[in-house]
C-alpha cells in the first residue's frame, strides 16, 4: 500500500485495484487534479482503510470480485466515516457496471481506460470532490485557545486545525475523553471573540487533544462558517495554480496522518 501525494490537494483519494497500470493511469490522472492518492491492491486492507480513514472519493477496480462490491457497499453504511465520500467504480462489461451503480457507485469508468475518458470523469465528479473536502475541510491555524472550567484558572493551550466541526489542540494539561468544556478563541482577521461548548474526543501522550463542537450560538456559527469558507477558498485558488505547474510524482508510505478531532 503506498500514497502518491501531491504538494497541495483539492482532495484525497483511495484506489483499490491489483492491476498497476490501472493504478498508474488513475493516480496520474487524479493528480493532474491536484488529488492525492493512497492506492491499495487487497481489498481487505482497503476495506479496513474505508472503515479508519476519511476519504473524499474512493475508486474500486470490480476486476477484484465480490470484494469491490463490499467495499462500495460498506462506504455507504451509517456509521462509515466515508458515507459522503464520491464512490468510483471500474468495470469490464454491461454487468459489473450495473453492479457497480447498484452498490452505491456515482461514476463507472470502462475498460479499456484511456487519460481521456478518466479526465472527464473525475472533471464530472469534480464539484462533488469539492463539496466533500469543503463538509470536512481542516484549516491548519495557531492561536491561543482558552478553556474556561467553573471555580477554576482558565487553562490556555494552541490550536493545531479547525473545521467547522470542531479542532485540535496542543495542550500541557490533559483532558478527560468524553467531558465538554468550554473554549474562547479569537480567528485571525476577526474582531468577534467565540465561544463554543466542545466535547473532548481524545488526548494523546503528546499533549494534543481533539474537539468536536457541541454547541455555538448563530452569531458565532455564522461567523466561523464564514471565516473556513474564505480560507478553504483561498486553499483552493493554491490549488488549482499547483494543479497547473510541472511537479514531481513520488511513492510515499505512508500517507502523512492528519490531525482528526473525530479520531
Amino acid at each position: 500500500m503506498d500514497s502518491i501525494d501531491t504538494p497541495q490537494s483539492i482532495g484525497k483519494m483511495l484506489l483499490v485495484s491489483p492491476s498497476s497500470l490501472t493504478m498508474y493511469q488513475l493516480a496520474k490522472s487524479a493528480h493532474r487534479f491536484a488529488m492525492s492518492v493512497e492506492v491499495c491492491t487487497n481489498a481487505r486492507t482497503a476495506l479496513d482503510l474505508v472503515n479508519r480513514q476519511k476519504f473524499d472519493a474512493v475508486t474500486v477496480d470490480l476486476a477484484l470480485g465480490q470484494p469491490a462490491t463490499a467495499i462500495l457497499q460498506g462506504m455507504h453504511l451509517p456509521a462509515s466515516r466515508n458515507r459522503t465520500a464520491v464512490a468510483f467504480a471500474i468495470s469490464g462489461n454491461k454487468d459489473e457496471r450495473a453492479a457497480a451503480f447498484s452498490a452505491g457507485s456515482s461514476f463507472v469508468l470502462e475498460r479499456p481506460l484511456t487519460f481521456d475518458s478518466i479526465r472527464w470523469t473525475l472533471q464530472a465528479a469534480q464539484g462533488l470532490i469539492l463539496r466533500e473536502r469543503r463538509r470536512s475541510f481542516r484549516c491548519p491555524i495557531a492561536i491561543p485557545v482558552a478553556i474556561q472550567r467553573e471555580g477554576m484558572l482558565p487553562v490556555c493551550g494552541e490550536s493545531v486545525n479547525i473545521s467547522e466541526g470542531g479542532m485540535a489542540l496542543r495542550i500541557l494539561t490533559p483532558l478527560k475523553r468524553g467531558t465538554e468544556e468550554t473554549l474562547l478563541f479569537t480567528l485571525p482577521r476577526t474582531h468577534l471573540p467565540i465561544r463554543a461548548e466542545a466535547k473532548i474526543c481524545w488526548y494523546n501522550e503528546q499533549c494534543q487533544a481533539g474537539l468536536s463542537f457541541v454547541s455555538l450560538s448563530p452569531r458565532h456559527s455564522s461567523e466561523l462558517q464564514e471565516w473556513i469558507a474564505c480560507r478553504f477558498e483561498e486553499q483552493l485558488t493554491d490549488w488549482n495554480a499547483s494543479a497547473t505547474r510541472p511537479s514531481t510524482e513520488a511513492i510515499q508510505t505512508p500517507l502523512k496522518h492528519e490531525l482528526d478531532p473525530t479520531a
